[in-house]
């Protein structure tokens, strides 16, 4: 081996030793971390610094249910009671389940299409 390959290798290997090569390693892992946690926080539904409307629902379906909205910086909280909803009234329409699984609300004074299925 000659003088100069052995100058080259031995030059390397001094950088392999080098313990702010490190450090400066460990500084960009701390900074893709970072930036990955700051997009969750700007995607975060509940993000205080968002202007959306957002409505957020916990439990559903079940006894201790709760809806959260945000409408800019105030938030309202509806805890469910467990109760059944009570009181006079009268029917206003009919939904209907289609086999897509969408909803379909009619009034109750619609006039039918003629001609339809």
């Amino acid at each position: 081996m000659s003088k100069r390959q052995f100058s080259i290798l031995s030059s390397l290997d001094g950088d392999d030793d080098d313990p702010v090569l490190s450090t400066i390693n460990l500084i960009d892992v701390f900074m893709v971390v970072i930036g990955m946690l700051m997009i969750a926080v700007i995607n975060n539904p509940m993000n205080p610094f968002a202007q959306d409307k957002v409505t957020v629902i916990r439990n559903e379906g079940q006894p201790n249910m709760e809806i959260v909205t945000r409408e800019g910086r105030q938030i309202t909280r509806f805890k469910a009671s467990g109760a059944t909803g009570e009181g006079d009234g009268e029917r206003a329409g009919t939904a209907w389940r289609l086999k897509d699984g969408t909803m379909v609300y009619v009034p109750a004074d619609a006039v039918p299409v003629q001609g339809g299925k």
